[in-house]
């Protein structure tokens, strides 16, 4: 096959790729300096507007590398969130446009990080009901469909954000803002779009619109300008393309493609271009079809809408999905273009970031269109080749034309297509089909088709409901809530840093002894450790890393084995928070699995926060969920965690949680699933916040949280300057690469021996309460981890440490040194040291050997 030559796109030329319709129209772009890079001009068959801004960063007619694409969404939606701040953007619903929009309203919706997500459809889908419905009046194909599974998802109080490629006269948000308030009335609209390109006329009219409804809309834009626009150049853009039309039907007749595509022919080349269709199409053989194994029940796109919960279903398969994709390219791909499909623009535009991450390719991404465009080969013009081809999905308008630009003659060795199941039709396969087409510009074609998403119970003909008092917020993400990265976990909580919660120690210690209050009411004042203690807490770090991430290995791999394929971690917060990232990140570097990972509140003698319990069982599969804690002391937990499940089961009518946890360290031999059983040093419980993301312990008190809320937690984002908690993960992190053969090998032998708990840590706790006039097992804390807790968060009375116990302990010395809390060496103590809280205290008061309770 004759290969054509490679042109330069408009996105990579040295000349603008406006040049050609600036020159001969007089059509000026003017304003924001980047303007140029973002956009080229072309000319179209419309007859409301002539001209055509043509974008670099959308991926819609310019082939583009992916990673420009999605970034660019993604940044808008954080300047988004920033703008709208923390509580506002939990609230947000974002809102794209079909169909030239789809793609970047969805990678608005990732850089917002908990927004859902949905689109305008210009395609009816039978049995979905229609919540709403509005006008592009400039547009080629004008009606736009709101087809939300859920009715209630538009009907939130909270902002609305409507994207679109650009913002040209205000019309089209104009006309949907005013359908939607009428239906759906809030108070703030943020309209995003990659230019602002309106006329100074136009300006104003947003403001006042906003004013007119009471309501406030803003704007987030990449740059904004004006685009000039001489008198007449309607009629002139129109003869100008009906001119080239003529040439090169005139010029390229014998090569020009029959059927559909004769009535807009290929375009006229310019002289020394060299590139030449071949005289027909590839036989079938050069087609591959790619079975993505889309994930059952996740939705192709935001048609029907996108909730983040989706968007961790389809993180979590885009490795394996682009892995496949890239097995079936041929070794030579040095250039690759991932092709969507109209509205279908998100998923392809993932696909092709994964694979643009993971091979060595030089990835491009573009989709088709359903806007005729003229075509012309030259530098200075937006859109160089075009393929046309009839269309394949059934549209509601009738067969027609459909269009891909800027392929042929793009040097691509193999084209990936993605479409949906709608889509997958015997016009696709057919010998003028898109396939086709596309077969004669390169070596190799990939087809891989996406499940068409229709809800499974569409919702009735109605308007939608208010928004429940019990519909559950989305999980809070760092940067707002926690200093992790957003990715590393969501936390199933409710953000109380403007309460004051904070209590004296030992106010707090005598309200919960004399039963005043719980523990889980109040928070301890956050302890700040002296220069000697952070040392105490580096030492530790650096002596432990390799011994942290062999346990850290060996438990994730036992689960993993146990709980295949992709099990969705929940860690107890805080404590287990860091395990359950070290956990995810063993995943992540060891198999690369990007494991679902949340962090809930469970408070003893309260349970488990049943609404997270709720949230987990609507997004994911009860039976894939893995609870994870950082160590067991005497099981107090364990035993709270298999009460709460079996309540809450019994309560909701909602099976399939398991409620054996997974632990780094089981020094009480009370979980089958653990790292090791050794008691010593892990060193995230030296400290409190400042190596858990800066998150408090919970907090659940009737007056803050309510029956439809998750239990609270603050952010102490005043202790940045002393946040230790991604230093922490990233050192045992570096460590997994030389231990991974001796953690698996372990694994592999624990998976094979008797696991079963032996509980001897709930009789020490026992025998030591007796044996210390305690009589209350609450207030005895055995192991390491638990011990620093009570030194650094309660009243201690004593500290029991097994004779001869070495650097595990120094940390522990020095916190019972600088509160004054004797260290009493025991000889056949199980634990490496244990933690006493004396039940009688009071201020002021005595211990049974008359030793001073501390304050």
């Amino acid at each position: 096959m004759r290969r054509p030559a490679r042109h330069n796109t408009p996105a990579g030329a040295d000349t603008w790729s406006g040049t050609w319709v600036a020159e001969r129209l007089g059509v000026e772009l003017t304003g924001d300096e980047r303007l140029p890079g973002l956009l080229g001009l072309a000319l179209r068959r419309n007859p409301k507007r002539a001209h055509l801004l043509v974008s670099n960063v959308l991926g819609k007619h310019v082939p583009q590398a992916p990673s420009v694409v999605h970034g660019h969404g993604v940044e808008l939606g954080r300047r988004v969130r920033r703008l709208l701040g923390e509580d506002a953007a939990g609230r947000a619903v974002v809102l794209g446009y079909a169909e030239t929009a789809t793609g970047l309203g969805h990678s608005v919706a990732d850089g917002l990080g908990t927004a859902p997500y949905l689109h305008s459809t210009r395609r009816p889908v039978a049995g979905v009901a229609t919540a709403g419905g509005f006008e592009e009046s400039h547009s080629h194909a004008t009606s736009h469909l709101l087809l939300p599974e859920d009715p209630a998802l538009l009907a939130g109080d909270g902002p609305l954000v409507l994207v679109d490629d650009e913002f040209s006269t205000g019309n089209t948000v104009l006309n949907t803002v005013r359908a939607l308030h009428a239906r759906y009335p809030r108070g703030r609209y943020v309209v995003v779009a990659l230019v602002d390109m309106r006329s100074a006329a136009d300006a104003g009219r947003l403001e006042e619109f906003g004013r007119e409804i009471g309501a406030r809309i803003d704007l987030v834009t990449v740059a904004s300008g004006t685009v000039r626009l001489p008198e007449g150049v309607l009629e002139k853009g129109q003869a100008l393309v009906a001119r080239h039309e003529a040439a090169a039907e005139g010029g390229r007749a014998a090569a020009a493609p029959s059927g559909p595509s004769a009535r807009f022919p290929a375009p006229l080349r310019g002289a020394g271009d060299g590139a030449q269709a071949p005289t027909g199409p590839q036989s079938a053989g050069d087609l591959t079809r790619v079975d993505l194994r889309w994930p059952a029940g996740l939705p192709d796109g935001g048609r029907h809408g996108f909730t983040p919960a989706h968007r961790t279903a389809l993180e979590n398969a885009l490795p394996a999905m682009a892995a496949r994709i890239s097995a079936a390219l041929p070794e030579q791909a040095h250039r690759v273009l991932v092709l969507g499909f109209e509205e279908l623009m998100y998923a392809p535009l993932r696909l092709a970031t994964e694979l643009e991450r993971t091979t060595g390719a030089e990835v491009r991404y573009s989709t088709t269109t359903r806007s005729p465009v003229l075509a012309v080969d030259d530098p200075g013009y937006a859109i160089r080749t075009r393929l046309v081809f009839p269309a394949h999905d059934d549209p509601a308008d009738g067969p027609g034309e459909r269009y891909a630009y800027n392929v042929a003659g793009a040097g691509f060795d193999a084209v990936v297509a993605v479409v949906d199941s709608a889509a997958d039709t015997p016009a696709l396969h057919a010998p003028d089909g898109l396939l086709a087409r596309l077969a004669e510009h390169t070596p190799r074609v990939l087809l891989a088709v996406v499940p068409s998403y229709v809800p499974a119970a569409p919702a009735a003909v109605q308007d939608a409901p208010e928004r429940p008092a019990t519909m559950l917020p989305e999980p809070l993400r760092g940067p707002a809530f926690s200093s992790y990265a957003p990715e590393e976990v969501g936390w199933l909580l409710q953000d109380l840093s403007d309460v004051t919660l904070e209590a004296p120690t030992e106010e707090r210690e005598e309200a919960i002894q004399s039963g005043g209050a719980h523990y889980a009411e109040s928070l301890p004042v956050e302890y700040q450790p002296s220069e000697r203690y952070q040392q105490l807490f580096h030492d530790a770090l650096e002596a432990s890393a390799a011994r942290l991430a062999h346990a850290v290995g060996v438990v994730t791999e036992t689960v993993l084995a146990e709980r295949p394929p992709r099990p969705v971690l929940v860690s107890l917060a805080r404590a287990g928070t860091p395990v359950g990232i070290l956990m995810r990140r063993w995943a992540l570097h060891r198999h690369g699995l990007d494991l679902p990972h949340y962090a809930v509140s469970i408070v003893r003698g309260r349970g488990i926060d049943a609404n997270a319990l709720r949230w987990l069982a609507a997004h994911h599969d009860p039976r894939d969920v893995v609870f994870v804690d950082g160590w067991t002391g005497k099981g107090a937990i364990t035993r709270e965690l298999a009460q709460a499940v079996e309540e809450f089961e019994k309560a909701e009518g909602v099976t399939g949680f398991d409620p054996e946890i997974a632990v780094l360290a089981d020094p009480g031999s009370c979980v089958r699933t653990y790292g090791t059983r050794e008691d010593y040093l892990i060193p995230s419980a030296c400290l409190n916040s400042t190596v858990s993301g800066l998150i408090s312990r919970t907090v659940l008190r009737a007056d803050l949280v309510g029956p439809d809320d998750y239990h609270g937690a603050k952010y102490y984002r005043e202790l940045a300057g002393a946040d230790l908690s991604v230093a922490f993960l990233d050192a045992v992190t570096a460590r997994f690469e030389e231990v991974t053969e001796a953690a698996r090998a372990e694994a592999k032998e624990l998976l094979a021996a008797d696991r079963t708990p032996t509980w001897e840590g709930w009789a020490a706790v026992e025998r030591i309460s007796e044996e210390y006039g305690i009589h209350d097992v609450n207030l005895v804390k055995p192991g390491v981890g638990e011990t620093t807790r009570v030194l650094l968060r309660r009243v201690p009375w004593k500290v029991l440490a097994r004779a001869g116990a070495g650097s595990d302990l120094d940390h522990v010395r020095l916190l019972a040194e600088q509160r004054g809390v004797p260290v009493e060496e025991v000889a056949d103590l199980p634990y490496t040291c244990v933690g006493l809280i004396h039940p009688r205290f009071t201020r002021g008061a005595t211990g049974a050997d008359g030793t001073a309770v501390s304050r």
